[in-house]
């Protein structure tokens, strides 16, 4: 029987993978989990070794899409979506000391983890798109990658027009322009005037607003609130512990995370039969998830800014999907805390605390250890992390219990984005974009400035949408 989709709310229809893929946030207003998940055998698991990274990824998407997409195009899109990846490996590993490794998630074609997910997605829309006969318009936030990895997922997208809100003057030079230059009339950046909190917040409201897009265009989501993006994460998890040994050993993650999606994915993959003993959550100032583990208290504090830009968030959406795990899968005390937490700061029970505290371990870094482990890892490796990462090295040294059990930091972006940070950290070399974008400097951007305001944002998409 295949795989369902339900709201962690509970008042939204029930969806096939299809229909999951096309809606994004549930009309309810939560999120869209599966009923049930895939479970593999440690057979079944050791019978994955050796396989290519496409190969592994069919194994683990297809249980998701049954129904949806025939076996045969699945493969032939995970294949078209991990070709233009820089590394053979698709998903390399660096040892960085006996047990402590990185697993490099920035050779996909705009330097970030968010291609793995963002180049399936747009061809998995395409390909839905295309068979519906169908047009649509995506919307999303980003505190810096998620954008750039959606535009070039959808750029070639006929049927989609695509508009990216992000913080203006709160991301990187290299991660605007690699946004805001790629040209195309169905391409629409937009500098909003305030925060990645309030952007994101923009986005969930547009999905179950009042429709104000011409010619009956709906909404499809590309922030981590749409499932696709969290199934295609699952993947890389699979592909670092079969590389150390799983299923015969476990491996450990350390994970940079703002928004929760990264590491929700590595929850799903445990559930799933990977033996993973201990999920790090890496976090910086914003620090919403380690005080929450900390203290069981889930409230909003003041954004500040960092030097890891793409983690300066703080409401993490994605929390509600474990929420829901946390009690239980009961759809009406997920519904009843979210909306405390729209009005305030929310307390978890001591049942869902001991379980959460079980399942995650969490560090807050601030910017003077980022930078202290960015020196510290270059004058003893040799090897530049980024600002994210390094928060992810830094947590995972900390907070690591077994020593002789293999600990993987998913390394999330290429160092060449953070020019900024790496100077400060004042390390004696220069990171440098792949020749691809060599010349991101010298391209024109495109981007519309506009204030923090729902109702100017979304008349202005009204007005832009192609024809």
């Amino acid at each position: 029987m295949a795989i369902r989709y339900i709201s962690t709310r509970g008042l939204a229809p029930t969806l096939n993978f299809e229909e999951v893929l096309l809606a994004g946030l549930a009309s309810d207003g939560g999120l869209y989990v599966p009923d049930r998940l895939p479970r593999f055998t440690p057979e079944q698991i050791r019978g994955f070794r050796g396989m290519r990274y496409n190969e592994l990824a069919f194994e683990i998407l297809m249980p998701f899409v049954e129904g949806s997409i025939p076996s045969a195009d699945l493969q032939t899109l995970i294949d078209a979506a991990y070709a233009e990846f820089l590394h053979d490996a698709v998903a390399p590993l660096v040892q960085l000391d006996h047990n402590q490794w990185v697993m490099e998630l920035f050779h996909g074609p705009t330097l970030a983890f968010k291609d793995f997910a963002l180049q399936l997605l747009g061809r998995l829309l395409d390909y839905m798109l295309e068979r519906r006969q169908q047009k649509v318009v995506i919307m999303g936030a980003t505190s810096g990658d998620t954008g750039s990895a959606a535009i070039e997922g959808c750029r070639h997208c006929k049927n989609i027009d695509i508009f990216i809100l992000y913080p203006h003057n709160r991301v990187s030079e290299v991660q605007r322009r690699q946004m805001t230059t790629v040209a195309g009339s169905n391409i629409h950046n937009l500098a909003i005037e305030g925060n990645f909190d309030d952007c994101q917040a923009m986005v969930k409201a547009s999905f179950v607003a009042t429709p104000f897009l011409p010619e009956q265009r709906s909404l499809v989501a590309v922030n981590s609130i749409n499932w696709a993006r969290i199934m295609a994460q699952i993947v890389y998890y699979f592909y670092a512990a079969l590389a150390l040994g799983g299923p015969d050993r476990a491996v450990n993650f350390s994970v940079p995370t703002g928004n929760f999606g990264d590491i929700f994915a590595g929850y799903l993959a445990r559930g799933m039969g990977l033996p993973i003993d201990q999920l790090v959550i890496a976090t910086n100032r914003n620090d919403v998830l380690h005080r929450l583990l900390t203290t069981g208290e889930y409230a909003r504090q003041s954004l500040a800014q960092s030097l890891s830009p793409s983690m300066d968030i703080t409401v993490s959406s994605n929390f509600e999907r474990l929420m829901f795990d946390l009690y239980q899968r009961d759809d009406t005390a997920v519904r009843e805390l979210m909306a405390a937490f729209n009005d305030g700061a929310i307390n978890l029970s001591d049942s869902a605390m001991a379980t959460a505290r079980g399942l995650f371990s969490s560090q807050c870094v601030s910017d003077h250890d980022t930078c202290a482990e960015i020196q510290r890892v270059w004058r003893q490796n040799g090897y530049l992390l980024d600002p994210h990462s390094a928060i992810g090295t830094r947590a995972a040294l900390d907070c690591a219990r077994h020593q002789e059990q293999p600990m993987v930091t998913l390394a999330t972006a290429h160092p060449a984005k953070f020019p900024a940070a790496i100077a400060e950290a004042g390390v004696d070399t220069v990171a440098v974009l792949p020749s691809h974008l060599s010349d991101l400097f010298e391209r024109t951007e495109r981007f519309t400035v506009l204030p923090n305001d729902l109702d100017v944002v979304q008349q202005h998409m009204a007005s832009h949408v192609t024809a």
